[in-house]
């Protein structure tokens, strides 16, 4: 399967460049994946949209202030480093800015040294090994000297650093938020609870997955890069009952899915408390067996989220439906609008 067989015409004014002042305020297309059917709402009818009974699970993650801007040591030369995953200690794989500056031995300082980082290695996809030197508690540094690592199509820092977070964010390791939980508000969550909706949750660690374009030519040739996840025995048990009495289990999010059915398989068709890494890749063939439905934003041309959405409602369904978001004038990737897939 080629990768261009997912790409689609995108005006540039669509991507949306800042979040709405309402997080529910966006708007919500729901695609019914049998018949290819397409309805428009705002976000909030999703509480309309959805039954008692039906599980919602979201991903807990929160972002870190994982942007650190320096300077190399020895020539002072503007670096920038996204944090992407804790390897073990002090030691963190790492995206660098510009990559060709620094090679492994070469020092970096950060807010005039209270923190230092050495380069001790080139990962395979050509980012880097770094092991920070500080004193004190690193979490703190980083909270001081981080900025939120925003995606590379977005040109203007926020205002409000926490719209970047989801609203039930609190297991901080992810260099990315998982955007389709944005829309949520306390009210909205509440609402579904009121109905009879439940709401449990995981947890997966956004990485380099998120940043890392389809340089293959074909979808079957590119490796995902591995991502940290967690349920938690609460979540296996609501799951369960749920798959046990036939009710629906919708995802919100890629990354819920990815988590999902990375369990399922793990656990011989059920799920089980565990945690670990997951490079699953989803796409077209790919049979699932955990999720009933799933909530999403609008994705990126050719990338491996436009892919895993096309292989649940098939790929045709799914670009017909961006076509008619493209003509409707949704908003699209991380502050954009959302789709529902049931």
């Amino acid at each position: 399967m080629r990768v261009d067989e997912f790409d689609f015409e995108l005006p540039e004014e669509l991507i949306a460049q800042k979040p709405l002042p309402d997080r529910a305020s966006s708007r919500l297309l729901h695609l019914d994946r049998q018949t290819g059917a397409i309805f428009h709402h705002q976000f909030t009818d999703i509480v309309q949209l959805l039954t008692a009974g039906d599980v919602l699970v979201l991903n807990d993650t929160k972002v870190m202030p994982a942007r650190l801007l320096g300077v190399k040591e020895e020539t002072g030369a503007k670096v920038e480093v996204l944090l992407l995953k804790q390897i073990e200690g002090d030691s963190w794989e790492t995206l660098v800015k510009p990559a060709k500056r620094v090679k492994p031995g070469v020092t970096l300082r950060f807010g005039d040294g209270r923190l230092r980082a050495v380069c001790t290695g080139v990962t395979d996809a050509g980012g880097r090994y770094i092991r920070f030197e500080y004193q004190g508690i690193f979490q703190e540094i980083l909270a001081e000297l981080g900025q939120m690592p925003l995606p590379p199509y977005i040109k203007e820092q926020l205002d409000d650093p926490d719209r970047y977070q989801t609203v039930y964010a609190r297991h901080e390791g992810s260099a990315a938020a998982p955007t389709a939980g944005l829309h949520f508000t306390p009210a909205i969550l509440q609402a579904l609870e009121d109905k009879g909706v439940i709401l449990t949750y995981i947890t997966l660690h956004v990485g380099l997955g998120t940043f890392r374009p389809v340089q293959a030519e074909r979808v079957e040739e590119h490796q995902m890069h591995a991502e940290f996840f967690q349920m938690p025995q609460e979540t296996a048990q609501v799951l369960n009952q749920a798959k046990a009495e036939g009710r629906r289990i919708i995802a919100v999010g890629t990354t819920s899915v990815r988590t999902l059915e990375t369990v399922v398989r793990a656990q011989n068709g059920r799920f089980g408390a565990c945690s670990g890494w997951t490079d699953i890749f989803i796409y077209p063939g790919f049979r699932f067996q955990a999720i009933d439905g799933m909530l999403t934003n609008f994705h990126l041309p050719k990338s491996t989220l436009i892919m895993l959405v096309s292989a649940f409602a098939g790929k045709e369904t799914i670009m017909q439906a961006y076509r008619e978001a493209v003509k409707q004038r949704y908003r699209f990737f991380s502050f954009g609008d959302a789709m529902l897939i049931l």
